[in-house]
């Protein structure tokens, strides 16, 4: 009997496993976090209403919707890597559009501002407001489109 209980008692221990255990598996992200003065001196106008108050440029008004360059789009605010130019379509929208983002670096929150739930995408770094994910995206890849407004981004050519 003693050694049942002995036996039963470390499968338990075994089996066990903590929150700290589960955390410290996970990446640990950085967020950056200022204030709306700060973010002001920092950012553009545009790039401050897009990116900190969710607001939307208007279609066919970045320079980055028809950029066909190698390289990076990174978070206007925080320069954190977000698409990739091999992930970028012409989505015929008037926004710089991605099948997916860089694993990790964009956030997916609910967007409830027009009335109904929208899939809202977020730097995971700096929580700026970067566009809307829909699921009208090419079939042959994700399916999905990430919507962005080209002031919140910009762009490192690959040298």
């Amino acid at each position: 009997m003693k050694n049942i209980l002995s036996i039963l008692s470390l499968l338990f221990l075994i089996s066990c496993s903590s929150n700290a255990q589960v955390a410290s598996k996970e990446k640990k992200i950085n967020k950056i976090t200022k204030t709306n003065a700060e973010w002001k001196q920092q950012l553009t106008s545009i790039q401050y209403y897009i990116l900190r108050e969710a607001g939307t440029e208007r279609p066919f008004t970045s320079d980055l919707n028809s950029n066909k360059k190698k390289g990076t789009y990174v978070c206007a605010a925080c320069k954190t890597p977000l698409y990739k130019s091999e992930h970028k379509f012409d989505s015929g929208t008037g926004w710089p559009s991605f099948d997916r983002a860089v694993k990790e670096n964009v956030a997916l929150d609910v967007d409830y501002k027009i009335g109904y739930a929208r899939t809202e995408l977020k730097c995971n770094i700096c929580d700026g407001h970067l566009g809307h994910s829909f699921n009208d995206g090419p079939t042959k890849t994700t399916g999905k489109r990430h919507c962005i407004n080209g002031a919140a981004l910009l762009f490192i050519a690959k040298e």
